[in-house]
């Protein structure tokens, strides 16, 4: 289940990004200045303390948010010419999406949470059982496809929501602290997850993160802070490899 194009072409090109919120008189610029490229293929964590910009930089690269200032490609497209509509669908085709919360629907099961995203971007429903089933089993879950939410672990429902993230087969995906509501074990058991997805199918992804240890397993760590991006670090064991 090939997810992305060749690597080594740049996927997102992010030029010179500014976000400012009003709030009567107060103005307050999350994100300053900001640039940055991600290529096809490459697994980067976004660090950075509370109130720096990392989730403000995500939800502008993706398109869930407007641009104060500057521009954001993705795949050569400008987000920034597009409408809201054209930008809902360039998202629901292209991108997947990992957040905290889990955000599965009680009622469903694994299979139909998964299938969800499909359904609503106007697949049929003969078309999105197998592409559901083959995601469940990229993540380990195809036996637990008929249970629902409740019946599953945290860890698993977290499987569920990458699942979920992966069956459009995006060009890339990103994840807001992925493993901000799981133990010190099953984080480790995700993050494994997620580079054995990024290695063996070519995923491209972006994830926020606050912890060190997951930062370490990708290509690429972007610490921010006020709204910039302060450095750039490659991993140890990348570094070495």
């Amino acid at each position: 289940m090939p997810l992305s194009r060749p690597a080594n072409s740049v996927i997102v090109d992010v030029d010179n990004i500014w976000k400012i919120y009003q709030t009567g008189s107060v103005k307050v610029e999350a994100l300053r200045g900001v640039n940055l490229a991600v290529k096809r293929g490459e697994m980067i964590a976004v660090m950075g303390p509370s109130g720096c910009g990392k989730t403000t930089l995500l939800n502008c690269v993706s398109g869930l948010d407007d641009l104060s200032k500057g521009r954001v490609s993705v795949e050569g497209t400008d987000l920034a010419k597009m409408s809201d509509d054209q930008k809902s669908e360039f998202r629901a085709k292209r991108m997947g999406f990992i957040f905290q919360a889990y955000n599965l629907l009680p009622v469903l099961t694994a299979q139909e949470n998964v299938e969800l995203p499909l359904l609503l971007a106007g697949v049929s429903e003969s078309e999105a059982h197998p592409l559901a089933l083959d995601a469940l089993k990229m993540v380990g879950l195809t036996e637990w496809k008929s249970h629902k939410p409740m019946e599953l672990s945290g860890g698993q429902q977290q499987r569920v929501t990458i699942a979920r993230a992966l069956v459009n087969k995006p060009a890339i995906v990103w994840a807001d602290e992925p493993t901000g509501n799981l133990d010190s074990e099953n984080s480790q058991e995700i993050i494994k997850l997620l580079r054995s997805l990024n290695k063996q199918y070519g995923l491209t992804l972006v994830l926020v993160s606050h912890d060190q240890q997951i930062a370490q397993q990708t290509d690429r760590i972007v610490h921010m802070r006020n709204g910039v991006i302060e450095r750039e670090v490659i991993p140890t064991a990348v570094a070495a490899a």
